[in-house]
């Protein structure tokens, strides 16, 4: 972790790690992941611009890597108490076209008030050259403030990894007609003892699951929040794989 990376992560809200994965990388997960992508729609937001990769971890291997990968492990685990959650993983391509999503909080359907702590911390996975408009230090602000103006944009090259925290207030820019398709995953991750976006113990189950590494599947649920979140017949879960 590069000096000072962690105070400028608390202090803006994001961080941007450049370089992380090689060009090849990001081409050979793009090429595993494009013929997963579901017509476009079927998104939570309807619109005709995006497609997504559903049931990802059913479906490929391709993302494995990224969700326990070192250099975002290495901010998470100063952010978040031990035994931290994989929340809700995602695959979405951005097709030309598509107009701007509103700013937002990641974090904003746990209903405890702000100005607080994240609960949540998100790892953005651009593989195509992207952006992103972000509010700097809006992760502190109260429940009755909202964005004024623009925000700032912020480009982000295509194999970097970008953080944000939970209450960070960020949007995405709208795409222009004549650009490129922008494919990002981003794994969303949360406290131990909060519920997540997808229960990732009924999907993808034990047998995609024994595939993963023992600190994914932690990620996944088969972990135990002391005293006793998440035992399984008054047992640790892990033993659903021996």
């Amino acid at each position: 972790m590069a000096a000072g990376a962690l105070s400028a992560l608390h202090r803006d809200g994001f961080l941007v790690l450049p370089g992380v994965l090689a060009p090849a990388a990001c081409r050979r997960i793009r090429a595993d992941l494009t013929p997963l992508l579901g017509p476009a729609g079927r998104d939570p937001f309807r619109t005709g611009h995006l497609r997504q990769v559903f049931g990802v971890l059913t479906n490929t291997r391709a993302v494995d890597p990224l969700l326990d990968h070192p250099a975002a492990l290495a901010f998470l685990d100063r952010l978040l108490l031990p035994n931290f959650l994989l929340s809700q993983l995602e695959v979405i391509e951005v097709r030309p076209g598509a107009p701007a999503r509103p700013p937002a909080p990641d974090d904003r359907h746990y209903p405890l008030p702000r100005p607080r702590p994240a609960l949540s911390v998100a790892a953005l996975w651009p593989l195509d050259d992207a952006a992103i408009t972000v509010w700097p230090g809006s992760h502190r602000w109260p429940d009755d403030r909202t964005p004024i103006g623009s925000g700032v944009p912020l480009p982000v090259e295509a194999g970097s990894c970008v953080l944000l925290l939970g209450t960070l207030w960020h949007a995405r820019p709208p795409l222009p007609d004549l650009a490129a398709p922008r494919l990002t995953v981003t794994a969303h991750y949360c406290e131990p003892w909060l519920r997540t976006r997808e229960a990732f113990t009924l999907s993808p189950g034990r047998e995609v699951a024994r595939q993963l590494t023992g600190r994914v599947r932690r990620m996944l649920g088969y972990s135990v929040h002391p005293p006793d979140t998440g035992l399984v017949d008054g047992m640790h879960p892990e033993r659903l794989f021996a």
